[in-house]
């Protein structure tokens, strides 16, 4: 059983900044990427930041050099840092990871970006 809990969601000014951290249950998490995903009201849900087994990291575009993916294998646990928020940044944020062709999500946690 592969369990994901967010935590670290809140309320921040535009230019501040948030980390979120993403707790994984199980043995598998060193051998798996885990990605970070946004949904805002009314959008799809986009990939945001995703971190390899080994370390390797991509961004979406709209967050390239405000956020930053970390994976901290000892604790089974990813970060992501988020600086010089947005209001456009504002969602609510899950972590996935995967086995095989399944994918596990945790519930999400708000982050809202408002003045």
């Amino acid at each position: 059983q592969v369990q994901l809990v967010e935590s670290g969601g809140g309320l921040v000014q535009p230019g501040g900044s948030l980390r979120l951290s993403c707790a994984v249950s199980g043995s598998i998490f060193s051998n798996r990427a885990v990605g970070w995903y946004r949904q805002a009201p009314g959008r799809q849900r986009e990939l945001v930041a995703q971190i390899s087994s080994v370390g390797n990291t991509n961004y979406a575009e709209s967050v390239k050099g405000r956020f930053t993916i970390s994976r901290y294998n000892g604790k089974n646990t990813v970060a992501l840092q988020m600086n010089s928020l947005k209001p456009e940044d504002t969602a609510v944020y899950y972590c996935k990871t995967y086995i095989g062709l399944r994918d596990y999500w945790g519930q999400g946690t708000q982050v809202t970006v408002s003045s």
